[in-house]
């Protein structure tokens, strides 16, 4: 691995625990104004500090992330469609790798949709981006979407989608917790990430997702909604990260969040005020 993509990676994953905490804020690529990510800024901006790594678009990246700010930037290259679209494989990639280095940017990632129509579009799109960061020392995501079918977490398709990504020669592969998880990372050659998903019935339950994930062989979480949507996004990033770099319970995580909780004022107060 080359000294430029070898930093780069060091950048997202950190090297004092293994482990890194992303900030997902790239659904607005296929789903628009997302609920409580209306404002990209002053939904990212308090939340950066806690971060590893934030995941935007270019796009995002231009109007809504300040330069001054030292947070590395995972790049979502892929897309092509829109939630109105009734397959959200048929994807394309809409960012170059020249762009990517231009944008300094630590890594790109791009959605690969195994078992669809589009199979082999997008991971052979994969191939290509894997190919071009060999040459300009860019680390490759592979994220393993499933679309609007989460029928399809389950570890046998969730093996077969991360080993699969490896295999293409990617350098960090982002997917779904499921039952069995460990399974998963055991048939993964590179570090695995776990997703968020859609935003769950409570603290607790996110708590204990990034617990069983990193604890069963995740180097960390990629988590959006989970952090934005919540009331007091600032408190859950910061339990997270006590989870995922220092191994606190879910209980610790608990009280890491209620610590941290501003009163009752939400997201969508700070933003009009």
């Amino acid at each position: 691995m080359d000294w430029g993509l070898k930093n780069r990676l060091s950048r997202m994953i950190k090297p004092a625990t293994g482990r890194s905490v992303m900030l997902a804020c790239d659904h607005g690529y296929f789903m628009g104004p997302t609920h409580r990510l209306e404002n990209p800024r002053k939904t990212i901006e308090p939340l950066l500090p806690y971060a590893d790594t934030v995941a935007v678009t270019r796009g995002v990246l231009r109007t809504s992330v300040d330069p001054k700010w030292d947070t590395p930037i995972l790049l979502r290259v892929s897309g092509g469609t829109s939630v109105l679209h009734e397959d959200l494989s048929d994807e394309g990639i809409i960012t170059s790798m020249r762009e990517a280095v231009r944008l300094n940017v630590c890594a790109v990632a791009l959605s690969i949709f195994v078992g669809t129509a589009h199979e082999r579009q997008t991971l052979l799109n994969l191939a290509k981006l894997v190919n071009e960061g060999e040459d300009y020392g860019m680390p490759v995501m592979a994220i393993t979407a499933v679309g609007k079918e989460l029928e399809k977490r389950d570890a046998r398709y969730l093996s077969l989608a991360c080993r699969i990504a490896a295999e293409i020669g990617v350098q960090v592969v982002k997917t779904y917790y499921c039952e069995d998880f460990s399974k998963v990372v055991e048939g993964c050659p590179v570090p695995i990430v776990v997703a968020g998903g859609p935003k769950l019935n409570s603290e607790t339950d996110v708590f204990q997702l990034a617990y069983n994930a990193v604890r069963e062989g995740a180097v960390g979480v990629d988590m959006g909604r989970n952090i934005w949507q919540n009331d007091n996004p600032v408190a859950m990033i910061k339990a997270i990260r006590a989870v995922v770099h220092e191994n606190a319970s879910v209980r610790e995580a608990t009280q890491v969040f209620n610590e941290n909780k501003t009163s009752t004022r939400t997201v969508e107060d700070a933003i009009h005020a």
